[in-house]
């Protein structure tokens, strides 16, 4: 079987690229299809396949400005040439998901979400404050034809599978088209619990608008209480001006470092709603809780507890408390989470935290995603 492997962007490692590192081990063989490509960025996995990309990787500062081409995407993705494969297997968050095809061969999407830029973020990404009049008009005529382009080409796709129901919902919603939900793996035999509590609170996360670390840096800046932010991106500079000495900017970590310092870590602090969450659940598989926003992907995986210490409702089937949410996105309501963490959520126990989190490990990922392809393809 001859596979086409489409991916977005090829510029580091998160959560999409641990995806996509699993369908590269699926099809070793696979030509992979990336509007750009920034070499070493990407895991020896996804390197070392037959990569190739659009007229965006010859435009200027294209490493760091792409988003900026924002506008071009739709082109370039229809720029490639995708004909002569029988299955091409997209992971989509913006315009992966309309790579042009050619019948008979087919197309199934791994989607972490519809384009969030022009649906369900886009105040997030382009509200007074967040970005210049000038882009900010550029958008507003812009949105409703990416809009109509986004529906238009969703038809490309002969299957979606979510990450989410969350995601799910919107496929339905924006596309007119059911999903399968698959959630995204977590690798639980890289991130194991310790003994040693350093007291501090972690961030990992990409410095996008929508992930509100913002809120986070206000919060404890309130609190003083230890924040140690792991990651980089477009709001560096803003968020660095905005911390006080109790906020710790660690940069970009390896691996190892990431794990080490989700054992001593007093919980994850997760602020932004998201499609999934990927951190919550390396987090509980090193045995720390999770303060989150009560939206998104993340009421699918972490299990909160009221005021009384009691199971609220909740999507999982779990027993045991994984986590403290809070339900407005504000410096007040995440103050009022940690304390309430501190007051009464000394319980969380380390065991029932991880075995959470082995509930998404990679194997079940890797053999779900392979009985859904075969099934497709009806092989």
């Amino acid at each position: 079987m001859k596979v086409a492997l489409v991916h977005d962007w090829l510029t580091g490692m998160r959560g999409g690229e641990r995806c996509l590192e699993v369908f590269c081990r699926l099809f070793p063989d696979a030509d992979l299809y990336s509007l750009l490509h920034v070499p070493g960025r990407m895991s020896p996995t996804i390197e070392a396949m037959k990569i190739h990309t659009s007229f965006i990787n010859r435009l200027p500062a294209v490493a760091t400005k792409y988003r900026s081409y924002l506008p071009l995407f739709p082109r370039a993705i229809e720029s490639l040439d995708l004909v002569g494969y029988d299955l091409i297997l997209s992971s989509s968050h913006c315009v992966a998901k309309s790579a042009p095809r050619i019948k008979p061969t087919r197309h199934l999407c791994y989607c972490f979400t519809p384009m969030r830029y022009v649906w369900e973020m886009y105040d997030q990404y382009f509200a007074p404050g967040r970005s210049g009049a000038a882009k900010r008009i550029a958008m507003k005529w812009l949105r409703p034809r990416l809009q109509r382009w986004d529906v238009q080409t969703a038809g490309r796709v002969d299957r979606f599978v979510a990450i989410s129901a969350t995601v799910a919902a919107r496929i339905e919603r924006h596309y007119h088209q059911p999903a399968e939900v698959i959630y995204p793996p977590v690798d639980c035999s890289h991130y194991t619990p310790g003994d040693q509590d350093d007291e501090y609170y972690l961030i990992l996360s990409a410095f996008a608008p929508y992930k509100r670390i913002d809120l986070a840096i206000e919060a404890f800046n309130r609190l003083k209480r230890p924040l140690k932010i792991v990651g980089s991106g477009q709001d560096a500079d803003k968020l660095k001006a905005a911390a006080g000495s109790h906020v710790e900017f660690l940069g970009s970590k390896t691996d190892a470092e990431v794990a080490d310092l989700y054992r001593r870590c007093r919980a994850l602090i997760f602020p932004g709603e998201e499609d999934f969450g990927i951190t919550p659940l390396e987090a509980m598989a090193s045995g720390r809780p999770v303060i989150a926003y009560g939206a998104g992907g993340v009421t699918e995986t972490v299990v909160p507890f009221n005021r009384r210490n009691r199971m609220v409702e909740s999507t999982t089937t779990v027993s045991e408390p994984t986590g403290v949410f809070f339900y407005e996105q504000t410096p007040e309501a995440l103050t009022e989470a940690v304390e309430l963490f501190e007051r009464e959520g000394g319980g969380f126990d380390k065991t029932a935290l991880r075995n959470r989190a082995l509930q998404f490990d990679l194997p079940r990922f890797e053999t779900q995603i392979r009985q859904t392809i075969q099934t497709f393809m009806g092989t």
